[in-house]
């Protein structure tokens, strides 16, 4: 487990980074008081890590046009479930694909333009023989969306 690899100043820098992914080395530095090129080296050993997986914006999807989140659940033919999620991974409006347990195998997360989008994506989906089935439920409101979970210290 990786966790075990990381000490204080991992951590501190993490959590930092998660807050504001641009945060300069000289902040950090500043902030945690150790040397801008310390702050340097221990991010490219978390990425090389893939404790780091890259640096992003968050981003309103409503404010730049998609007004449609759905959350779709597939039953899929048990032989090609990391085929379909592989290949759903791919498709351009997919936010996130989790293998799942219960009455569904797979669960997509996606956002549309509108509902027409939505409806092409999932007739285009059904095309694939080994997805026997789809639920999808639209989002009405977004109460909270953010991937960033805070890491506990220690």
């Amino acid at each position: 487990m990786v966790k075990r690899d990381l000490d204080k100043y991992d951590v501190e820098i993490l959590s930092a980074l998660i807050e504001n992914s641009r945060t300069s080395f000289r902040e950090l530095s500043r902030k945690l008081r150790i040397s801008v090129s310390t702050v340097h080296s221990r991010i490219q050993r978390l990425i090389s890590m893939g404790v780091i997986k890259g640096f992003t914006t968050l981003v309103n999807h409503r404010m730049i046009g998609y007004d449609v989140t759905a959350l779709i659940l597939m039953r899929v033919d048990g032989k090609h479930i990391v085929d379909v999620e592989r290949e759903l991974a791919t498709e351009s409006n997919v936010c996130a694909v989790y293998d799942i347990t219960g009455d569904y195998d797979v669960a997509v997360i996606a956002k549309f333009r509108n509902v027409n989008e939505l409806n092409k994506f999932i007739k285009k989906i059904l095309k694939n023989p080994n997805i026997e089935r789809t639920n999808t439920s639209i989002v009405f409101n977004i109460v909270k969306e953010d991937f960033r979970l805070e890491i506990p210290r220690e």
